[in-house]
This record gives C-alpha cells, structure tokens and sequence, in this order.
C-alpha cells in the first residue's frame, strides 16, 4: 500500500492513515487549505514504512520546437532525482572481506544497489543469484552490481560457501555488503524498523551518482532482473538522447518519442 505522488502521515489512529497532498491545486484547492482524506489500514498488515514528506518540483525548459521536463528533488523523499546517499561497508567478494565504498564508482559507473531482507532465506537467493548470472550483460553496459543486507561479512562467507542446491549463493561475481548498523537501509528508507531488516529495494544510480529509479517490493514478492536491465538501458538510452523519451515497454532498438505535442504524434501514428 502506498500514496503515489503524495506524501504520507501517519494519524494518532494506529489503524489509519492520511494522504495530503504535495502541492496545492488552485483549481480545486481555492482556499489553499490542505486537502487530506484517510484510508483504514487491515489490522494484518505488516511492514508499514514510516511517513515521508514529498517537496519535489518540476521545471520546464523551452526550446524553438519542444518541451522538455526535468525532475528537481529535495533531500527528502523520493529519493529519485537525488544523489545517492554514500556509504562505506565492509562485503564479501570471491570468498574474502572487502571494503565497498559506493563513491569510488561515481564517474566511473552505473551501480545497481538492492537490498534484501536476510541470509539463508528463501526468495532472497533466488535473486542474487539471478543478478550474479547476468553479471557479464550489466558489465557490457558499464554498470556495478551491489546486495545490501543487514547481516555480518561472516554470515554472507558462510552463504556463499553453501552450495546452492542446498540453499546457498555458491560463488557471486559481485559483492555482497554488510550492514550491521543499519545505517545503510535506514538512509534508503528501506528499513523495517520494529524488525530490523530491509525491504526488497533496489536503486539504479548513475554515473553522476544521481538515483534515477528505484522500486520497494514487500519481503515476498522477488524483483525480475530483466525488468532491471531494460529500465537500465532506457536510462542509458535517454540520458545519451536527452531529446528523446522512451515510452513503456520500451527495448533497445525499439522506436522512441519526441516529448512535444505535434512531434509526439509521429510515434503513435507508427505503432
């Protein structure tokens, strides 16, 4: 459950919650008050993340033929549009302890950061794995791989040393990060605080070290590598054609659209 393109507070009422919204809409909103409207939460529910509050803007940009528009995000919530908060951890790679600092890839590469919620589980495997046998195609387009969890370096060895027909990793062409502090999650705004482990989030940073996607599943539901890679080609694609945009599904090699009223048209009068 979530409040798109709102921010999120949480009531007095532990079963509720209200969404207001992020900017005033004068042509609903004359007053200028606050709207807001409560939603019942079941009882059941688990996981509820803590509120955020969303200042994002968005600017445009003429030119002599189209509009453009750019996203400008504030140091709160979403965190797509802004740089990705750094840290400094200790991993697991190819069987040995190694220091990751997210800051030494900027620059030099795209990073796709996803956190999982615990060693020797079950979905999570079935991930990292997954990310680790389509390493050699995020490294043709020049991007870092990083799983984040909550764990110790000792318990990542001890899963990597597991075969994985026993549950285990096996060897991982990327590393694996630590984060016993929980400092990590928390600055992602992943972290399940009354359980002290992280949601599904991954995070696809650019080379500016500007997050640029993200997305949260709940802790049974495994994220699909494929869907990473195409969202992370259509990064690459539109920053190299910042004239262009993709529409949805879009694959290399697929046609694009021109983000104008009139030019617009010639990509749906083709497809």
């Amino acid at each position: 459950m979530a409040c798109s393109a709102s921010s999120t507070i949480l009531s007095s009422n532990p079963t509720a919650f209200s969404c207001k919204s992020a900017r005033s809409i004068a042509s609903l909103n004359p007053s200028n008050k606050p709207f807001s409207q409560t939603l019942t939460i079941p009882k059941g529910f688990n996981g509820l993340r803590k509120p955020f509050q969303s200042r994002g803007s968005i600017s445009s940009r003429n030119s002599s033929s189209r509009r453009s528009f750019v996203v400008k995000a504030t140091a709160e919530l979403p965190l797509v549009g802004n740089k990705a908060p750094d840290f400094e951890a200790e991993a697991v790679f190819d069987q040995e302890f190694v220091n990751v600092k997210l800051s030494e890839y900027i620059g030099k590469k795209y990073v796709i950061l996803f956190f999982y919620p615990l060693d020797f589980t079950f979905v999570c495997p079935t991930e990292i794995t997954a990310f680790s046998d389509r390493y050699e195609d995020f490294e043709k387009v020049n991007t870092e791989i990083l799983g984040v969890s909550v764990d110790s370096v000792f318990s990542h060895l001890a899963w990597v040393q597991t075969e994985r027909k026993s549950g285990g990793l096996g060897d991982l062409k990327y590393p694996l990060v630590s984060d016993v502090t929980k400092s990590i999650s928390k600055s992602y705004n992943v972290l399940i605080p009354d359980q002290g482990i992280a949601l599904r989030g991954l995070f696809i940073i650019d080379k500016e070290g500007v997050i640029q996607h993200s997305t949260i599943n709940n802790l049974a539901i495994g994220r699909s590598v494929d869907e990473t890679m195409r969202t992370l080609q259509a990064l690459q694609y539109v920053q190299d054609n910042p004239d262009e945009v993709c529409p949805a599904g879009w694959k290399p090699g697929e046609k694009t659209m021109k983000p104008d009223t009139k030019l617009s048209k010639e990509y749906f009068s083709a497809i």
